[in-house]
């Protein structure tokens, strides 16, 4: 009895251990335009040990150029950029095989979605359409399926690059990490919009007009991420290939920092795209397309939020326009859209630099990566 007792005594540490080690492999679940290659959302293993993927499975849909999960790892929601006809697709998820079956679609009521949110509790999700230039919130069912929109907020207005900034364009809309509030971009007048959230309200979102904040003309708010501690909000634009930093404070945002994402004397065409923050709240990662096609990374001040240029490395591809890190922190993928691959890059967690790894995936038009558990 007493060396069962001392065995167990000598197990319990390693068995918590255990318990407690992260997964070795998650689900990458890939938004893609359907123009070419693709056929709609495609499903990988990724191994964190080796940077290695491997295909499981493929559900057909139009033009999913933005994807997302829900917290619970049940159901995934995805747009269809399809022109005036927007769309919102909602499909069970089995995070074991990585097979997705599909529920239901509702209209944007939009025209080019280009973006979703889901809340943590499943209640709503946020549609930003792009080329209409409004938000939209569609209630979500106990069994995943979407309801027909609830709520429609309507941007107006115009900015002085009369190509791209002729009228509103709604680039993305997004919970705060205590989902008390909605932040969204708007392209088309240079602007950040704040709403308060509530869940359970006929109308969740109320306008903030007055905690709304603006970047410098012809710039385009794009993305924007949060600091792990949610006391910073970073916002790349879009033709500025500007990062700009705010304090954020319950729904406020106060400029602090403004860096540019292009060498010293580039010349060329650039668009700006996605904007990610490593797992440990260390460096941030931005890419840019056009003639630069580069991944961009900046070490990050934790105590003033200020930003700091580190490296530079290609996308090593055309139109790099998203990327994501995995949750370890080992590797970054990039989505080269126009180059129809996935490139793999190991993340040194001391520096944040990138190493290009030899993974590289072929997928039609990759324009949307997420990272999510395989169990």
């Amino acid at each position: 009895m007493k060396k069962l007792t001392v065995l167990a005594m000598i197990l319990a540490p390693a068995m918590l251990l255990a318990q407690k080690k992260a997964p070795s492999t998650y689900d990458l679940v890939i938004g893609t335009y359907t123009k070419g290659k693709s056929q709609g959302i495609q499903v990988y293993r990724f191994y964190t040990e080796t940077g290695k993927l491997a295909y499981l499975s493929q559900v057909p849909t139009s033009n999913p150029s933005y994807v997302t999960v829900s917290n619970d790892n049940k159901f995934v929601y995805a747009v269809n950029e399809d022109g005036k006809d927007g769309g919102v697709s909602a499909f069970k998820f089995d995070a074991n095989t990585g097979v997705l079956t599909f529920i239901n679609k509702q209209s944007s009521q939009g025209a080019d979605p280009c973006y979703i949110a889901v809340d943590k509790a499943k209640k709503n999700l946020l549609v930003a359409n792009y080329s209409s230039g409004n938000l939209t919130v569609l209630p979500v069912n106990k069994d995943g399926s979407v309801s027909a929109v609830s709520q429609n907020l309507q941007d107006e207005g115009k900015g002085p690059n009369a190509s791209r900034q002729e009228k509103a364009h709604v680039h993305m809309g997004a919970f705060t990490p205590d989902e008390k509030f909605v932040l969204y971009t708007d392209l088309g007048i240079d602007k950040v919009n704040v709403a308060r959230y509530k869940a359970n309200a006929e109308k969740p979102l109320q306008l903030l007009p007055q905690n709304a904040a603006t970047v410098m003309g012809g710039h385009g708010p794009r993305h924007f991420v949060f600091s792990n501690d949610r006391k910073f909000v970073y916002l790349v634009t879009e033709m500025g290939s500007q990062i700009y930093s705010y304090k954020y404070d319950d729904g406020k945002l106060k400029q602090i920092q403004s860096v540019t994402m292009l060498p010293d004397g580039f010349s060329g065409d650039t668009g700006a795209a996605a904007i990610k923050i490593s797992p440990d709240g260390r460096f941030l990662y931005a890419s840019n397309r056009g003639a630069a096609d580069d991944i961009v990374i900046y070490s990050i001040n934790k105590e003033s939020g200020m930003l700091t240029y580190v490296d530079r490395v290609s996308s090593l591809g055309n139109n790099p326009r998203d990327f994501a890190i995995d949750p370890t922190g080992n590797f970054l993928l990039v989505a080269n859209q126009d180059s129809d691959n996935i490139v793999v890059y190991k993340i040194n967690q001391s520096t944040g630099k990138l190493t290009l790894t030899a993974t590289r995936v072929d997928i039609g038009n990759p324009v949307c990566l997420k990272f999510t558990s395989a169990q």
